[in-house]
Order: structure tokens, then C-alpha cells, then sequence
């Protein structure tokens, strides 16, 4: 591309910051210290923008959104009888594609720029104290490929924002069978006849989901429970979502190996039940494991390979547990919130504070202040774009009581609200609070069912915020809309004060 060479040939010796990793956090951190009246250099080996842009939140979301939108036109008296037939399936992937740019980072190459953010093309790895060799490729004329090695200088700081990449366990036979993997599954340009995913959480139900829209015969193969980090509920109703969609959920079953006799062909599964599964690809959605070999980590004292701990600023800790002031993790490589929105959050603060700390101006490092991610450790929100939708916030009933809260839980069937019973005929979904008693504020909010994603924001404020109960009987919601809910919540738990008359 003709941006990487006008890009690369304006790289200087020196920067108060040097990025590790163009995705979304990378750009995030870099952009903010700009604005701080930083020189930041931002080094990327694939797409700039990164996983979220090209191979995860936004092809995963378009390519769900489609069914999803049918599901609640048929779910209405009037609309159901107008939509018939199957999605169709080139016109759901080309919109996929258009979000994606067809894999063209030009756009993000151009907003780089604009941002006086410098860029180099190559793959980063720490050559010392606030030192980062790069290593570039370039391809001549007669297609040959020559590599060179690029040594440039953090005056302030190095960020490490490479991410995290897809892990695929150790069974017999998997690797050889070339799984699909998140990146295969979100790019895919066929629908499979046949698709068997390994795995229960996020990106195991969403792609079953999505699949199963677009015709494809899905077998969900679960170790244990489905989406088991939210509350209980939560799984049950995705798994009655999914098994009604016509996906084959086996929970309590894991693979025992895995054989594909020809590239290409088939794959056999032996599962643990004794049975065999035969499918036409295999996706492997069982976690996910840091980017960080290969990153020279050892040079500072570190392990290739591990996740990177940080203190609430970002700084990375060394093997005595004590931050290195130069060095910061921001996004999945520190394991705090493995989530594209809590990355952008830690590079806000990030970018902010290496500034600050570069400038000699005042560092606002306590809790929730505007230079750490204190929201990583309990308010973290997400959403499970599956059918019924997941959104949740901070604790779950059992991690509240596991962290020594007191607390009451209420339910409430949101079908049960005028806006619920509105939204879809015969509308099922769930939602809970968690109350920490003693304080009187919300610790965790759970929403499960049709299109309660845009309830969680809400949520998140009160959580995060530690909005008084007694407070949030004044916020009132408008009528007719699901959002109505909280007020059932609220008249569930009772008045503050009404409790002691």
C-alpha cells in the first residue's frame, strides 16, 4: 500500500511513546497521548484496527444481526406473515464484508495520520530498556522479500497492546485438522453443511447462532455449562434459544480427539460420551491466550508468552511485583477485561497518564480517577449477542456472596412489563439485581432476552456510579418500554425507609 512507505519513511530514531500493536486499544493509547502533546510511534504487523475491526466485534455482530432482525419481526403479529423464507445468505456476508472494508485498512491507515500519529509496518519486540526493534518487510519488483531491522527509542514510555489470539487446547488430532478458529469463523466466505464448535462461552454461542441463521447443521459441544461466568439463568435461556433455532447443544461433553484424512474433508470427533461427531469445519471457541511471544519480554527481566499484570495505571509489574515506570499492557495482553470496550477504557487512561507522567503534570491515580481502570476489577459490562441477548454488570449473585457481600437478589420477567409484552408477543426474558445491603447500592444487573442490550448502559451507570437506591426510585422510566423493569426491580426490593415503618 502506497501509505506504508509514505508512512515508514518518516520514522524517527526517538519518540516520548513507541505502541506495540495497532487494534483498536494500540490507536486508542496513542491517539490520547497525542492529544497530551506526546510523539508517539505506532507499530502493527497485521490490519490496523486490529481483531475488533477485521476479525471479531464488528463481522461477528453483522453477521448476526440479520437473523436477529428477522427473529423479532416473526416474533410480532403483522410482521410475521410478511417475512417468509430463509436470510439470504450472499447478502448477509456481503454486509459482513462492507463492515470490514473487504480487509482494507486504508481508512484506518488515513485516521492514523490525521491523528499526527507516525505508523511502521513490522513486527515489534523490546530490545532493551524503553528500546523496540522493528522488524519490516518489503516485497521488490521481482516478488522477492527483504526484511530489515529498525531500532527506535521511547523517551517516556513502550505500551504493549498486542492482544490475544484464540487457544487451541492440546487434544489429539485438533491442530492437524486446521481448525477454524474466531478469525475463520468471522471471515468464513461458505457456509460449512456442517459445523462443530467446541466450547460454551461467548464466541462459542454467538457464531452458533450465527450460523444456524445462515443454514448451516450446528453442534454445540460444551465441557460444562453454557456462558458458566454468567448468572445460572442466563445459559439455560440461550440454550432453550439455541436448541429452538435448531442447534444440537451437548453439555458435559468434551472432545477426545480429533482426525481429518484429507486436507480439506471431513473431521471426526470422538467425543467423551463414546460417541462420534462428523462435521464439514470445526471451530475451537475454548479461550484465549496472550500475544505476547516472541515480544522480547525477556529482555526486561520477563516471560515471552505470559500475560502481562499491571497496577491500576497500566504499568506492567516486574518479577518483584513492583510497576516498571516505563512499560505499560493495555487491552487483552493484561488479562484485566478481555473485551474491546474495557481495552479502549484502560487506553484512555493509559495514554492520559503517560502523558501526564511525561509532562511532569499531576497523576489523578486513585480509585476512579481519570488516570486508572478501576471499572476492570468489579463494573465491568458485556453483552452476549446470541438469542435471547445476555448483558450483564459487575457481580453475579455468587460472586457477590463469595466476595463476603451481603446482599439480596431480585428477579423480574421483563415480559411482564407493558414495554416486554410490546416488543415481542409472548416475550421471555429475565432480570436480575444484585444489592449490596448494607450500602444499599446495586453491585451486579443481568438482563436476558430480546434486544436488552441497550438496557445495560443504564445498569452500568448505577453500578458504577453507586447510585443510592433511594436515589434511583427518582429516575423514572419512561412508559411504555422495557425499561420499565426497574421499577419493578425497585418496588421488589421496596421503598429505603418503607422497610422500617
Amino acid at each position: 500500500m502506497s501509505e506504508q512507505g509514505a508512512t515508514q519513511d518518516r520514522i524517527e530514531p526517538e519518540y516520548d511513546l513507541i505502541v506495540i500493536g495497532g487494534g483498536a486499544v494500540g490507536e486508542n493509547v496513542a491517539d490520547r497521548a497525542v492529544q497530551g502533546g506526546l510523539s508517539v510511534l505506532l507499530v502493527e504487523n497485521e490490519l490496523v484496527g486490529g481483531d475488533c475491526s477485521y476479525w471479531a466485534c464488528m463481522p461477528s455482530k453483522a453477521l448476526l444481526r440479520s437473523g436477529a432482525a428477522r427473529r423479532a419481526a416473526q416474533r410480532v403479529a403483522g410482521a410475521r406473515e410478511a417475512v417468509t423464507g430463509p436470510l439470504d445468505v450472499a447478502a448477509v456476508l456481503a454486509r459482513r464484508t462492507s463492515f470490514t472494508s473487504d480487509w482494507d485498512d486504508s481508512g484506518q491507515v488515513d485516521w492514523v495520520a490525521s491523528a499526527g500519529i507516525d505508523l511502521l509496518r513490522g513486527r515489534g519486540r523490546l530490545a532493551g530498556e524503553r528500546t523496540v526493534e522493528v522488524t519490516t518487510s518489503t516485497v521488490a519488483d521481482d516478488d522477492a522479500s527483504e526484511t530489515a531491522v529498525r531500532t527506535v527509542r521511547a523517551r517516556h514510555a513502550v505500551a504493549v497492546c498486542t492482544g490475544s489470539r484464540a487457544a487451541v487446547p492440546d487434544t489429539p488430532g485438533l491442530r492437524a485438522a486446521c481448525p477454524w478458529t474466531s478469525r475463520e469463523a468471522t471471515s468464513a466466505t461458505e457456509i460449512p453443511g456442517r459445523l462443530a464448535i467446541i466450547g460454551g462461552g461467548v464466541v462459542a454461542v454467538e457464531m452458533a447462532t450465527a450460523y444456524a441463521d445462515l443454514g448451516g447443521e450446528v453442534t454445540l459441544l460444551v465441557r460444562g455449562g453454557l456462558l458458566a461466568k454468567e448468572e445460572p439463568f442466563a445459559g439455560e435461556l440461550v440454550g432453550a434459544g439455541l436448541r429452538e433455532a435448531g442447534v444440537d447443544v451437548r453439555l458435559g461433553v468434551s472432545v477426545d480427539e480429533v482426525t481429518r484424512p484429507q486436507a480439506g474433508g471431513e473431521v471426526r470427533l470422538a467425543l467423551s460420551d463414546g460417541s462420534t461427531l462428523t462435521a464439514d469445519e470445526v471451530l475451537v471457541a475454548t479461550g484465549r491466550e496472550p500475544r505476547t511471544d516472541d515480544l522480547g519480554l525477556d529482555a526486561v527481566g520477563l516471560d515471552d508468552g505470559a500475560w502481562l499484570p499491571t497496577d491500576d495505571s497500566l504499568r506492567v509489574l516486574g518479577a518483584d511485583g513492583a510497576p516498571i515506570d516505563w512499560l505499560y499492557a493495555v487491552g487483552d495482553a493484561n488479562h484485566r477485561a478481555l473485551l474491546t470496550h474495557q481495552g479502549k477504557y484502560q487506553a484512555r487512561a493509559a495514554g492520559d497518564v503517560i502523558a501526564a507522567r511525561a509532562r511532569g503534570r499531576a497523576v489523578d491515580d486513585a480509585a476512579w480517577g481519570t488516570h486508572v481502570a478501576t471499572a476492570d476489577h468489579r463494573s465491568v459490562p458485556q453483552v452476549t449477542f446470541a438469542d435471547p441477548e445476555v448483558a450483564s454488570i459487575g457481580l453475579t449473585a455468587a460472586a457477590a456472596e463469595q466476595a463476603g457481600l451481603r446482599t439480596r437478589v431480585l428477579d423480574y420477567e421483563i415480559g411482564q412489563t407493558a414495554g416486554g409484552s410490546l416488543q415481542a408477543d409472548g416475550y421471555t426474558g429475565t432480570a436480575r439485581i444484585v444489592v449490596d445491603t448494607d450500602r444499599e447500592v446495586l453491585v451486579g444487573v443481568t438482563f436476558v432476552g430480546q434486544d436488552v442490550a441497550e438496557l445495560l448502559h443504564s445498569a452500568t451507570v448505577a453500578v458504577v456510579g453507586e447510585v443510592p437506591l433511594h436515589r434511583l426510585w427518582h429516575a423514572v422510566p419512561s412508559y411504555p418500554t422495557m425499561s420499565e423493569v426497574w421499577l419493578r426491580l425497585l418496588e421488589a426490593y421496596g421503598r429505603p425507609g418503607q422497610l422500617d415503618a
